[in-house]
């Protein structure tokens, strides 16, 4: 069973039953646990075709030009397997389709895990195609599965940001510039940028999130979306999570030339219509592609290398976002229809963090935690 969505119009949603068929050599067919849904999900369809998230789980042959299946991520159990180095019974976290079963083809396994080597996957980011056995997963913890599915890919993200403006000395700046602040990968960019203390760091936000972007204590000013234009007039670097062509535009015409980087990272704000029709002040905005940054510190630090320092972030951060954080489960396609169409229209709370199951809810506890 596969929640599938219309690329043309992303409040089209369908469930159709998959034709899972008989396992091919070397392949490996696992049961879809649970996932996490947030705005960075949003992100993935909207970038679907520019970056080829649609590509990673295609939908039905003839009609995958018009549906596409949402990339997720969360944890899988293998319940079918022709490969002799996957067992049967393994837990697996990664990237997964809102489903309820995935067939895979492992490859390159080693006692970490394996990349999935379906041909269809071979032009693909590698950071996406590699699944985790929980058995020797550094991060995994019994009782921390929904941080991990939900916040360690955004974290994972949000450390990239942050390495990258590292990597280039903050680009000389004085005040790192955040929009969408309340979303998680925001919050993740601020929580690290505010523990190296090298700059100031200024969320913008809705005026019903301020007091939540305010109260998590990670900005050191917050503004609202239409207060842009009273920016500090200081060296500055904008990274913009929301993807909103209007606040682009008042961010860069208050900085203009004071803007050392211009950075696009998310786009939470998708479906705002711009108003502003005009020149954009200052330099040209740079999206940034995550795992260049991840092939470039691989290179630089190993494997290992950068697995302890983001291990190491990770802890601080799933430490802290117990004070704030508050998990809302459910299941079946209903249930996470309802989350996806939250998030797709700014309805969710900024506090939730949504794990869903595309299981039966009479086979599955709905339940919700702190």
């Amino acid at each position: 069973m596969d929640l599938e969505v219309d690329r043309a119009d992303l409040h089209r949603v369908r469930v159709v039953d998959g034709d899972e068929g008989d396992l091919a050599q070397g392949d490996v067919r696992v049961r879809v646990e649970a996932f996490s849904l947030s705005s960075n999900n949003i992100t993935y369809a909207v970038f679907g075709d520019a970056l080829r998230y649609w590509d990673f789980f295609p939908a039905t042959a003839d009609e995958a030009a018009t549906w596409g299946r949402i990339p997720v991520w969360g944890f899988a159990e293998v319940v079918d397997s022709a490969c002799d180095e996957v067992a049967v019974g393994e837990r697996l976290f990664g990237f997964f389709p809102m489903s309820t079963t995935l067939t895979l083809t492992p490859g390159r396994v080693d006692e970490r895990g394996f990349t999935d080597v379906a041909e269809h996957r071979g032009a693909m980011a590698g950071a996406y195609n590699r699944y985790l056995r929980t058995a020797t997963d550094a991060v995994h913890r019994p009782d921390r599965e929904d941080h991990q599915m939900l916040l360690f890919p955004l974290l994972f993200t949000s450390f990239l940001v942050d390495d990258f403006l590292v990597d280039n000395d903050g680009f000389g700046a004085e005040q790192v510039v955040i929009s969408s602040a309340s979303s998680k990968t925001s919050i993740g960019v601020a929580f690290l940028a505010h523990a190296r203390a090298a700059a100031r760091v200024v969320g913008l936000t809705s005026p019903g999130n301020v007091e939540f972007v305010e109260g998590l204590g990670v900005y050191d000013e917050v503004r609202t979306y239409a207060d842009a234009g009273g920016l500090p007039q200081v060296s500055s670097v904008y990274v913009d999570v929301a993807g909103d062509h209007d606040v682009l535009h008042a961010v860069h015409a208050r900085l203009a030339d004071l803007l050392a980087h211009s950075m696009i990272v998310g786009s939470t704000h998708w479906d705002h219509r711009a108003e502003v029709d005009a020149p954009l002040a200052g330099p040209e905005p740079r999206f940034f592609f995550a795992p260049a940054q991840i092939a470039k510190r691989t290179r630089e630090w190993g494997q290992a290398g950068l697995d302890a320092r983001v291990g190491e972030a990770w802890d601080r951060y799933a430490g802290w976002v117990g004070s704030w954080i508050e998990f809302r489960h459910g299941a079946g396609p209903e249930a996470v229809e309802a989350a996806y169409l939250a998030l797709l229209d700014g309805r969710a709370d900024p506090r939730l963090g949504f794990i869903c199951t595309m299981a039966d809810p009479a086979a599955t506890d709905e339940r919700s935690t702190t």
